[in-house]
């Protein structure tokens, strides 16, 4: 789980279920880092994200995104969801992961985070850049935003006796 040279992977998720799948598939393979985070700083990113959509963005974001949205909602936003997310960009400090996390314990906190997403009866927060959106065109986004991140981690080939075991599956979902 070393950082490399590798250069990221082609992954798209249309579905925040495909994301999950995709961190368990990351957590029992074991990975090769081709960016910066971890698996589980990943998955504490996408999870505050997540919760800041649910239970609301501080008022600096939405103050210094406004003037930014129309730009960002017609050209950001559809390569963010055509799986062309621009790298490199800075996120906020309260979004970023500090190191030494536990893969296993974010994987857990991430499928707990995605579990009441998808529950979610309340509207969600308008996206401090992109604006209000749909339930369901969240979930894409988030699904997107996972991508972006988890295409940074290249998944260790299975081994013949990982392959023979079934693989685990995030709760709630059946075989």
């Amino acid at each position: 789980m070393t950082k490399s040279t590798f250069s990221r992977r082609e992954l798209k998720l249309d579905r925040l279920g495909e994301a999950l799948s995709e961190c368990t598939r990351l957590l029992g393979s074991g990975y090769t880092q081709a960016g910066n985070w971890t698996l589980s700083q990943m998955c504490q990113h996408l999870r505050l994200t997540m919760e800041a959509n649910m239970h609301g963005y501080p008022r600096w974001m939405t103050v210094v995104g406004m003037p930014l949205r129309p730009i960002l909602r017609a050209f950001a936003l559809p390569r963010v969801l055509a799986g062309n997310s621009i790298s490199g960009i800075r996120t906020a400090g309260m979004f970023v992961p500090p190191g030494g996390l536990d893969d296993t314990e974010q994987v857990k906190l991430f499928e707990e985070c995605v579990r009441e997403f998808e529950g979610q009866a309340e509207p969600l927060h308008p996206h401090p850049g992109f604006g209000r959106m749909t339930h369901e065109e969240f979930g894409r986004f988030h699904a997107a935003h996972a991508a972006h991140h988890l295409s940074f981690l290249i998944p260790h080939p299975l081994s013949d006796s990982q392959e023979t075991e079934p693989a685990p599956r995030p709760a709630g979902e059946s075989r």
